[in-house]
């Protein structure tokens, strides 16, 4: 996934690979094996393309050792990944244990709504592993439509779903152009 992610960037910011080899001294070669996911690039190496390629660093490596799926590819789901956007976090009110079921977490979220219910309650804390490959029926974090959402990843023969536990809330149907940005994945608290 992170080669796939690069290649995007690159691609998506008009770079040529000769210029992120000669800014990085990464030889072509090697950059075309990161690219097709033949190799991973050593963080020290991963932080010379990124600054070549003008993004953040965090956003890529989060998706480091990260594989893409035949239903994520079909879906294109990488168009769908951010390379150069982080969350925002308008206050931070405390620290929290981290499970050992959530490992790969970088935040806690508290839910704000009842739409999971009976999964996620209202008001709880959940984990969320940033930039994560998401499988039908997996719990995520999404932007859509420039709102934050707490949603159930549903993979189906010819669409995607983003589905609420509580059926009180409808389904929210996904394509390649809408606005819609996976933040990661949700893990629960204990």
């Amino acid at each position: 996934m992170l080669g796939s992610l690069l290649n995007k960037a690159r691609k998506d910011k008009g770079i040529t690979k000769a210029h992120v080899s000669r800014t990085t001294g990464i030889n072509i070669g090697h950059l075309t094996h990161i690219e097709k996911g033949e190799r991973n690039p050593s963080h020290k190496a991963l932080k010379s393309i990124c600054k070549a390629l003008d993004i953040p660093y965090m956003p890529a490596s989060y998706t480091y050792d990260r594989f893409i799926s035949e239903d994520q590819t079909r879906y294109k789901l990488l168009k769908h990944i951010s390379y150069d956007r982080v969350p925002c976090v308008d206050s931070i009110t405390d620290f929290i244990p981290c499970p050992t079921s959530a490992t790969c977490a970088s935040i806690a979220v508290k839910v704000k709504d009842d739409s999971m219910e009976n999964t996620l309650l209202k008001d709880s804390y959940v984990f969320v592993e940033f930039n994560a490959n998401l499988n039908n029926k997996d719990i995520g974090i999404f932007s859509y439509n420039n709102e934050i959402l707490i949603k159930r990843f549903v993979i189906r023969k010819d669409k995607l779903i983003l589905r609420s536990d509580n059926k009180a809330y409808a389904d929210i149907d996904i394509d390649e152009n809408s606005d819609f940005t996976i933040i990661g994945r949700v893990h629960k608290g204990n």
